[in-house]
């Protein structure tokens, strides 16, 4: 047991020599690395030191420069801004100076103007004093003269107002009567032009054309049977000939309605047929028309064919036959344009015929002008050219289609065949009773015609003949001379076409004759 005290104790004397010695080397171990710990933070303290010292020097260059470098930009800056400041400074006075020479002479040429201005206000009042002056020597020397002469300054003016117009319409009439012989001079040569041309001055055209047929009914019954259950018997005439059937409040008729005359003809022919059968209904109907249609349509052939052979036109295409023989269906201002066509050919076969040019060419032309409005409300375009374009293509020769096209041209490039076709159609238009006009209209016409030539000085009776065509108006002699004559004939044309509407052209004749009478003893 003490054996093991001691074990024990010695034990526990050497775990308490480790426990020193242990701490002993441990406190100089931990001395050594706190020195070197030390030395290793002095020298890095060192270190950073240095390099602090070595930004701070560089960072005090780096400002430096940039301070002689923002000092030299400032100078140079400020070296430019003054420059500019004694540029402008110097602009200034120069402005300044220039300034000061203006006002110095506007400050002299006011003065100027206003010695200028005092001159001319006495001058001016000089001026006037003479004006005033001269106007009373101006008066005196009027009045004087007005004594002299027995006359006054107004009836002076007029006086010689008058002698002047008088001398310049003498003058104008001279020239006028020169012109007019000259012409009759040259008439030999130019005759055949000039008769053409003449007589197509009469060009007018007046068309109205008829669209609508009455047919008379026997009895207000008859329009129910017309109209038939729910309409259908309208509805089948209506569909059969195309044309619009009105039935309306006039007693004992109904109305056909359409632009192509030939359907209304048939329609008008089939319903008095059927009024007089009895029988209406769409079977009826549909046969009735389409043997009236055939009929017409013989009617319309013969029709062209008679033309033709009437007038001495021959080897018609039957197309232009048949066109020709249409045009009995047609009107204008109620004159029927076959028989207007046929008026044409002989018009124009009688001038050609004193023209000594070719007759039957003539009268071809003169019946086939109007074909055109046999079909015009069917073609887009003028009947002429619609005509034209038909003679062409059923064989008619250049000179023909030509004249067709031209027939309503009154252009002076028109050949002479046109030209005639012209005039022969204005004549068949314009005789009196050819066309339609209300006899208060007419005799208006013809007062109004003769009141216009009564206006004028020196007229001494007028009157209005060959229908309104022709006004002769009788000039007292002592008041009106030859030359006068001519420009009251002027002036009454030109009076009459500003203040009238008419168709064709009036010829005005100022008649001056000389009476001398004696007494045989």
């Amino acid at each position: 047991m003490l054996y093991s005290s001691v074990i024990i104790l010695t034990i526990l004397g050497s775990i308490a020599v480790g426990l020193v010695s242990g701490y002993i080397l441990r406190q100089r171990l931990s001395r050594k690395k706190l020195e070197s710990s030390e030395k290793l933070a002095k020298r890095i303290i060192g270190e950073a030191k240095k390099e602090a010292e070595t930004i701070k020097k560089e960072a005090l260059l780096q400002v430096k420069e940039n301070f002689l470098k923002l000092k030299t930009e400032s100078e140079k800056d400020t070296e430019a801004k003054k420059l500019e400041l004694d540029n402008l400074e110097k602009r200034l006075r120069s402005k300044e100076e220039n300034f000061d020479k203006k006002t110095d002479l506007l400050s002299q040429k006011e003065a100027n103007m206003e010695n200028r201005e005092k001159t001319l206000i006495q001058k001016e009042t000089q001026l006037h004093e003479k004006y005033n002056s001269l106007n009373r020597m101006i008066e005196e020397q009027r009045e004087k003269l007005e004594k002299i002469a027995g006359i006054s300054s107004e009836e002076a003016k007029d006086y010689l107002a008058q002698s002047m117009e008088a001398a310049a319409k003498r003058d104008a009439a001279i020239a006028i009567r020169k012109i007019e012989e000259e012409a009759k001079r040259e008439a030999d040569k130019k005759s055949r032009e000039i008769i053409a041309y003449a007589i197509q001055r009469y060009a007018g055209e007046f068309v109205a054309e008829n669209t609508v047929s009455v047919v008379n009914l026997p009895s207000d019954e008859m329009k129910g049977r017309i109209i038939g259950r729910e309409g259908r018997n309208i509805r089948a005439i209506e569909a059969a000939t195309g044309i619009d059937l009105i039935v309306d409040d006039t007693p004992e008729a109904v109305v056909l309605s359409s632009f192509d005359p030939i359907r209304r003809e048939v329609a008008r022919v089939s319903l008095e047929r059927l009024i007089t059968d009895g029988r209406i209904h769409p079977g009826r109907i549909e046969e009735i028309v389409k043997k009236v249609r055939t009929e017409v349509e013989g009617v319309i052939r013969e029709t062209g064919e008679r033309a033709s052979f009437d007038v001495g036109v021959h080897d018609l295409h039957p197309e232009i036959i048949n066109l020709l023989g249409s045009l009995k269906f047609r009107t204008s201002f109620s004159q029927n344009v076959l028989q207007h066509s046929i008026d044409v050919a002989y018009l124009t076969g009688m001038m050609a015929a004193e023209l000594k040019m070719n007759v039957k060419e003539a009268k071809r032309a003169g019946l086939l002008h109007d074909i055109g409005k046999a079909v015009d409300h069917k073609i887009e375009g003028t009947h002429a050219a619609i005509g034209a374009d038909y003679a062409k293509r059923f064989g008619e020769s250049s000179n023909i289609v030509q004249a067709i096209a031209t027939h309503h041209d009154d252009s002076r490039t028109n050949p002479m065949l046109g030209v005639l076709i012209q005039a022969a159609d204005t004549l068949s238009a314009s005789r009196p009773g050819a066309r339609r006009e209300t006899l208060e209209t007419y005799v208006k016409r013809l007062e109004e015609l003769e009141n216009i030539a009564n206006s004028f000085r020196g007229v001494d009776r007028c009157y209005a003949i060959q229908a309104g065509r022709e006004i002769r108006i009788l000039v007292e002699n002592e008041k009106i001379s030859d030359n006068d004559a001519v420009m009251l004939c002027r002036d009454i044309i030109k009076k009459i076409e500003a203040e009238l509407t008419y168709p064709g052209q009036i010829k005005v004749t100022v008649i001056r004759e000389t009476r001398i009478s004696g007494l045989a003893r």
